[in-house]
């Protein structure tokens, strides 16, 4: 059951963020060769007017093949001979529809549980934030200037910025307070911590507000990827921490098993839709950054062509792009291993 239930949220974010190519190529009159599911040699597939619809033999990703996207060609209907905009919003609109997936689902989750308000339920005698004066009930609405919407905005920022001074701006009866905490280190957590914490049930809210904390909850992944990739590049994390498939499947399977065991199939539903949120949102990321092969990497080349005016040679930016493709490829190769490793 976890492989089927993976592969369904896998294949619905791919499915809806090679749509977004697909959609804005054809307002574009762009023609579109192939539109597939995976990677590989074909398993099923059927023509539908000018562009073919299959679904490939490795489940990894997908793809939306343009006529002269990576090649020269004549056709007037090519992806070069497009005008630069209208190639950039084609390039940019499948991340985008990752961001629009994920912000439907976090709005069915926060209708459905609400969201985890930052308001402080218990304190930690002998922790900064009670010898400065903070107490059970009031509500975090800072720390350093970075925006807190959810009680999880403070672990992540916590999290990211380990025994860093915090100076944090608070809530009480209406009226602001701020402090500066240095957070203490806990043995027995192995964790900085401030000292206090959150343990209530998620906040109720009206339609709009949960289509503003759906706004906020994809900025909350956005950050938590972004500065996961940072943590990264700059060594605080290895390589070997890394999660691919097979660790995610086997996690979706695990979070559905006990769900279903300890709350019954609708929390567990509910629970998908968040693993959806997640990857959705880490995938529109994800692909928008600026490494060749990527959407964000074809953006890069279109801005410059934007700024010179003038397009890129399309043999030197294939190469470019292989090359980034040839580097991903090696580099979903050691997380798939790190994945087998773990699980032996």
């Amino acid at each position: 059951m976890r492989f089927v239930l993976a592969f369904l949220i896998f294949s619905v974010i791919v499915i809806f963020h090679e749509l977004g190519h697909f959609w804005l190529a054809k307002a574009n009159g762009i023609r579109v060769n192939e539109f597939c599911l995976g990677l590989g040699p074909t398993l099923v597939g059927f023509q539908r007017g000018e562009t073919k619809y299959s679904i490939k033999l490795l489940p990894f990703g997908g793809a939306c093949m343009m006529e002269g996207e990576d090649e020269a060609s004549d056709d007037e209907r090519a992806f070069g001979k497009k005008s630069v905009w209208a190639r950039m919003s084609v390039v940019f609109a499948g991340p985008f529809f990752n961001f629009i997936m994920a912000f439907v689902f976090a709005f069915i989750i926060i209708c459905c549980e609400g969201y985890d308000k930052p308001q402080i339920t218990e304190m930690i005698e002998g922790y900064p934030a009670a010898e400065a004066g903070m107490q059970a009930g009031d509500t975090v609405v800072k720390m350093n200037g970075f925006a807190i919407h959810f009680y999880r905005d403070i672990s992540a920022y916590t999290l990211f910025h380990p025994g860093e001074t915090a100076k944090i701006t608070y809530e009480r009866d209406g009226e602001r307070f701020t402090t500066t905490l240095t957070p203490r280190y806990s043995e027995e957590s192995g964790q900085y911590l401030f000292g206090f914490s959150y343990r209530q049930p998620r906040q109720k809210c009206n339609v709009l507000e949960s289509v503003k904390y759906s706004f906020y909850e994809i900025r909350y992944w956005i950050y938590s990827t972004l500065n996961s990739l940072k943590m990264l590049v700059t060594g605080k994390v290895s390589f070997n921490n890394m999660m691919g498939p097979v660790g995610i499947v086997k996690n979706i399977g695990d979070v559905y098993t006990e769900s279903v065991q300890t709350s019954g199939y609708y929390y567990a539903f509910l629970n998908m839709l968040n693993w959806a949120v997640l990857l959705s949102a880490n995938l529109g990321v994800m692909n928008l950054l600026p490494f060749p092969a990527l959407d964000g990497g074809r953006l890069v080349f279109l801005i410059v062509e934007a700024i010179r005016r003038k397009r890129i040679d399309p043999e030197k930016e294939g190469m470019v792009n292989l090359i980034g493709l040839g580097l991903l490829f090696l580099l979903m190769f050691v997380v798939l291993f790190n994945d087998i490793r773990r699980l032996f």
